[in-house]
């Protein structure tokens, strides 16, 4: 990584700034940070964001701007402490966001936490008084201390449909609704479980589970409150720099000392925990990838895009994650390995689902490529290759070693494949989040000869090419390859690549996940620009984006991402995710196209596959299942103000439940739960009884059958 060099009058203008007095807007909390070395930060952000970012974003005006915005979200996201008043208070700062990260006389973190903080107090207040009562009343609407729990009311569940509160009591009264939200879901539970409870004499009248439901709720939020008063002032200046480098793009953000151990969370290996890749969001813990191999994957229910909202250990009581830092939850959803850990999570629909996760450590066979064959209706021979990642053992390759890589794993499964005379190949790469570059470069390269796969320009322009060399086609037949939502980067390259050559018909979603760039991190530590500066704690990071993909054909995968060949209903559908749903990312943008050689092997019509597909699918039902309950999902998401009242909140839990069993009636990844049987087969199974429910979950999969289909009308259109 190129090192900035800092001219001399900013030097000089830095020195003035770090040793001069700073005003303070809270002298109580002044000795709680360090204002030279905070200033110090702002500074170097302010020179090294334009300088290094790829889409040269100056720090002006517009950036103060964007800035602002994703600072005020991150304050209170949920609208549910801010009153409208003190929103253009705040905002009388935001103008001025540019010129104080560059004089280093930052003054918006201050104003936000003194206000937040008295807000805060205020609401907390507002909650212990509404919680104090909890007598039951059976009247014509039944009710417990002020909540009227089977009378129906309305809420705006979008933060972005909601506004600010404009009075104390317009605030009260929307903490008035959440809290009856709250006591109607925990009364639910409470209800479930007591049905469940074998012993006569331990079941409970409905009043007592009302009353039990108000107590657990009240505990839960102050437990919340608590938690929200140990926020530092130091938290807010992190999160103000970490909103300045945001403003740049997604991926950029600044990475404080304390939160180095959760950059990319990944609970594996020695954490020994869920196996899932975390995000804080806008007050909000964001499942990002789930690692495949970890508990998570084996256990099938949690999925990337889901909010956890509630963690709970085993069967004590649940713990409120909402706007927690996520070191701190990750704190609690990590756990010795053989323990339950209970998730309570929020789907993009809008649905709610409790997932129990039994921790452990991750089963490396299941983190590598893998292979099957499936015998299609005609009797034809069809091949399937899983690359859960594209992973590469650099550390294993130094010294003239040979670490594990998926390169050399793809091209062994395609020999053993072939020694099994298939007829076909599908390649899955849906939920691969991306991995190793040149892996990317080289697994594209067994299915072609040599070429071209994807240019990198990075943010001084400069361009390269990345080609296979190897001019050895390892599979020359028809090839189909699966992505969804979650295929990202490299996966995005590898789909790009061979779709560009007229190599495979790619198949999946309308589109794939659109991260086309690539990332460093500088350590500000190594950037300081003088000896004597060197004297503060640490700095921490810069992630920065730094490089951008781009086809053989010129296009780039950002934003866009590969939009597929055929397009078949999932249940991704109604999500939001990608690039294109992301605050500032980087555009679709185009560079000249390089040459190379389409491939010739194996031609087909793809106007004409795409109708044939599209008539089979429409036959196939579990696929016909999956188009119904992803429109009504996309209804529900669409449906943001819900009704909170206890005959509607139970059911759309039922609702739900119908969904998933529905679904998983068809598709074995989406199954609600497993039989006790396969539970316990699941528990004891040795390596091949892993490999047998491996292949059920493959042959079960009506998106592998759908490839089977497309494959035999490629094989036709080559008289084969």
């Amino acid at each position: 990584m190129k090192i900035i060099n800092f001219s001399f009058l900013p030097f000089l203008l830095l020195l003035l700034v770090v040793f001069s007095p700073l005003r303070s807007s809270a002298d109580t909390s002044a000795s709680t940070i360090d204002r030279k070395r905070d200033s110090l930060i702002g500074y170097m952000l302010s020179k090294q964001l334009p300088s290094l970012h790829f889409s040269k974003k100056k720090m002006d005006d517009g950036q103060a701007e964007a800035a602002f915005k994703l600072y005020i979200k991150q304050l209170d996201y949920q609208k549910r402490f801010l009153l409208q008043g003190d929103v253009d208070q705040l905002d009388s700062f935001a103008d001025y966001i540019d010129d104080n990260i560059k004089s280093g006389r930052i003054s918006l973190p201050d104003a936000g936490y003194d206000i937040l903080s008295e807000k805060i107090m205020l609401v907390e207040k507002m909650v212990e008084e509404m919680l104090e009562d909890n007598t039951v009343h059976q009247g014509k609407d039944l009710s417990v201390g002020i909540f009227h729990v089977t009378k129906e009311e309305s809420y705006e569940t979008d933060p972005e449909n909601l506004h600010y509160a404009k009075t104390l009591d317009e605030l009260k009264n929307r903490w008035r609704k959440i809290l009856k939200a709250q006591i109607i879901s925990r009364y639910l539970d409470l209800q479930e479980e007591n049905k469940a409870e074998k012993d006569q004499k331990q079941k409970k009248n409905e009043d007592k589970l009302l009353q039990e439901a108000v107590a657990k709720v009240a505990k839960r939020n102050k437990n919340f409150f608590h938690r929200l008063h140990q926020e530092t002032l130091q938290d807010h200046y992190d999160r103000f720099f970490n909103a300045v480098t945001r403003a740049f793009g997604p991926h950029t953000n600044y990475i404080p000392p304390a939160s180095k151990e959760d950059f990319d969370i990944n609970m594996r290996g020695s954490l020994e925990g869920i196996g899932a890749l975390l995000r804080e969001e806008d007050g909000f813990i964001k499942v990002v990838r789930i690692i495949p191999g970890s508990a998570s994957a084996r256990q099938g229910q949690l999925k990337a895009e889901d909010i956890i909202l509630q963690v709970a250990q085993q069967d004590e009581e649940p713990v409120d994650i909402t706007d927690m830092r996520l070191r701190d939850a990750v704190r609690l959803i990590r756990g010795p390995k053989g323990e339950e850990v209970r998730l309570k999570v929020r789907r993009g629909d809008g649905s709610t689902q409790v997932i129990p996760i039994i921790r452990d450590v991750v089963q490396i066979e299941e983190t590598f490529v893998k292979s099957a064959v499936i015998d299609s209706d005609d009797g034809k021979r069809m091949g399937y290759i899983l690359i859960p990642s594209f992973y590469r053992d650099f550390q294993g390759t130094r010294n003239g070693a040979h670490g594990r890589n998926s390169t050399d794993d793809t091209r062994r499964e395609i020999i053993k494949l072939k020694k099994k005379n298939i007829d076909g190949l599908i390649l899955d790469l849906r939920d691969n989040g991306g991995g190793a570059l040149v892996d990317a470069v080289d697994i594209a390269g067994l299915f072609f000869s040599s070429g071209p796969v994807v240019q990198v320009k990075n943010s001084f322009g400069d361009k390269r090419i990345l080609s296979d060399t190897d001019e050895t086609i390892f599979y020359d037949g028809p090839l189909v390859v699966l992505v969804n939502k979650f295929s990202a980067s490299a996966s995005e390259i590898v789909a790009a690549a061979l779709q560009d050559y007229g190599r495979a018909v790619v198949v999946g979603g309308d589109h794939t996940h659109g991260k086309g760039t690539v990332q460093t991190i500088i350590d500000l530590n190594e950037q300081i620009p003088l000896l004597q500066f060197k004297k503060y704690d640490d700095l921490g990071a810069l992630k920065i984006t730094i490089q951008k993909f781009y086809r053989v054909t010129g296009g780039s995968t950002q934003y866009k991402g590969v939009e597929p060949d055929i397009i078949l209903p999932t249940l991704l559908d109604h999500l939001k995710s990608g690039e294109r749903y992301l605050d500032y990312s980087m555009p679709w943008d185009s560079i000249e196209p390089v040459e190379f050689t389409p491939y010739s092997g194996m031609k087909f019509d793809l106007d004409a596959l795409r109708k044939e597909s599209l008539a089979q699918a429409a036959k196939d039902e579990g696929l016909k299942v999956i188009k119904i309950e992803t429109e009504k999902a996309k209804k529900r998401s669409d449906e943001t103000r819900i009704v909170i009242s206890i005959d509607d909140m139970r059911k759309k839990r039922e609702e739900a439940n119908l969904v998933r069993e529905k679904v998983g009636a068809h598709y074995r990844k989406y199954r609600k739960d497993m039989s006790e049987d396969e539970g316990q087969e699941k528990k004891n199974s040795d390596e091949a009884m892993s490999r047998e429910t491996w292949l059920k979950d493959v042959n079960d999969d009506p998106y592998v059958r759908e490839a089977v289909n497309i494959i035999e009308d490629i094989r036709q259109q080559n008289g084969q």
